[in-house]
């Protein structure tokens, strides 16, 4: 029996899929409520991720006797719930420490400074303070974002005086929102403030198998991400750096995994190449989020693809995979952007998108009626757009070219006040 640690998202019902197809028995903890229920089938759990331990003794008191054969968590937010589990069950794993540092930016950017890796200058501040008082304490331009949000939430560069202070309080506003409020962690009222750093960035997917590092896809991400927000749009694997850059990322991974503690498990780690080499972001103690992961496709002796969930499945239920290589076939993912706030209508241009020579799926995402909100404050995107194609560049192009057929319709919110009686 696998038990997956989950928030609710895209990628739930895909390791269900995968997990039925290896004939291997899903259990689920996940955040859907308070109580113990029965969301995707029988002996389904659910349980708040608000403190590890108590989240821990909740799921183990449900499972009660019934073996469990690994764990896998998707999601940061039970990354560390899934460790505690890991060492109750004397399973392998990620050891509870090393899965805080990585989902905590402060923690992270301090054990990787610790290892004498590459690491931009940084502080961490309360979110009360008064940005104007930190401008002596700072080299411009940073980068300001708080220390437990993902997916570039919040994040925003800063060039002089004037965008910092504006920067930071957009960043205390976002951590004072009920949303955020809600997920009771302790570091959601710190800002971290971190010195820019120029370069390309790259995306890294790999597993530790206790301890040894095996890297299973590197990503180009094409499009500049030089602020003053940081909305990623484009993977594209393979990597179309010199063989030098590929190995350098993979080293420096490595050695950020290492400095975490992190151990047994997936890992999706974020870094940027510049001149001085590779500086690593951030090393998440779990594999890359979302519908993302339909990009990757896994091939074995016997010319059958997989999946990326079934290959994670295989792994924590303890079965080899050295001998499962990524397909040699390039593929590209578009995170469809929001290109402003407002409320989402519909979108044109699906079927012609589809079209395209090489896009394999365009997955709409966003639902009728629903408010839009584009990054920093946002976290959601309006689809994804996915390709294959023999080279890397050719399947950057087609999904590039598939967006340009989507024609969306977003009727900004003062156009609801029309729908006002006595407005």
């Amino acid at each position: 029996m696998l038990l997956l640690a989950t928030t609710t998202g895209y990628q739930t019902r895909m390791f269900g899929e995968a997990a039925a197809r290896l004939g291997v028995e899903l259990v689920y903890a996940t955040d859907r409520c308070d109580q113990i229920d029965d969301p995707w089938g029988d002996g389904a759990l659910a349980v708040r991720y608000y403190e590890e331990w108590r989240s821990a003794d909740t799921v183990l008191k449900a499972l009660e006797s019934r073996p469990v054969d690994g764990i896998l968590a998707v999601g940061d937010r039970p990354t560390v719930m899934a460790a505690y589990l890991s060492r109750l069950l004397g399973l392998p794993g990620h050891p509870p420490d090393a899965a805080r540092a990585a989902r905590d930016k402060r923690l992270g950017r301090e054990r990787l400074k610790a290892a004498g890796l590459l690491v931009p200058a940084f502080i961490s501040v309360p979110a009360s303070v008064d940005p104007a008082r930190l401008l002596e304490r700072v080299e411009l331009p940073v980068v300001i974002k708080p220390t437990v949000l993902s997916g570039s939430r919040g994040v925003i560069r800063a060039d002089d005086p004037a965008s910092f202070v504006t920067a930071f309080g957009r960043v205390q506003r976002l951590l004072a929102a009920p949303d955020v409020q809600e997920l009771r962690d302790p570091e959601a009222d710190l800002i971290q403030i971190e010195h820019y750093i120029p370069g390309r960035e790259f995306a890294l997917e790999a597993v530790l198998e206790h301890g040894g590092f095996r890297t299973l896809a590197i990503f180009d991400k094409p499009d500049p991400l030089e602020g003053p927000f940081f909305e990623e749009t484009l993977y594209v694997t393979p990597s179309r750096a010199s063989a030098t850059v590929q190995r350098a990322i993979e080293v420096a991974a490595a050695a950020a995994a290492a400095a975490l503690g992190l151990h047994h498990g997936p890992i999706h780690a974020e870094c940027r190449v510049n001149a001085r080499g590779v500086y690593v972001l951030e090393v998440a103690a779990r594999p890359i989020g979302g519908l993302c992961a339909n990009m990757l496709r896994f091939t074995g002796s016997g010319g059958a693809a997989i999946s990326f969930e079934e290959l994670l499945v295989r792994h924590a239920t303890g079965e080899p995979i050295a001998g499962w290589d990524r397909e040699a076939e390039a593929s590209a993912v578009m995170m469809i952007p929001i290109p402003r706030g407002g409320v989402y209508r519909r979108v044109d241009g699906v079927d012609e998108a589809k079209a395209i020579a090489g896009v394999d799926d365009v997955l709409i995402t966003a639902k009728p009626d629903q408010h839009l909100v584009p990054l920093p404050e946002g976290a959601s995107y309006l689809g994804f757009i996915f390709a294959r194609a023999a080279t890397a560049a050719t399947a950057e192009q087609a999904v590039r070219s598939a967006h340009a057929c989507l024609r969306f319709t977003i009727d900004p919110l003062l156009a609801l006040w029309g729908n006002v009686p006595g407005r």
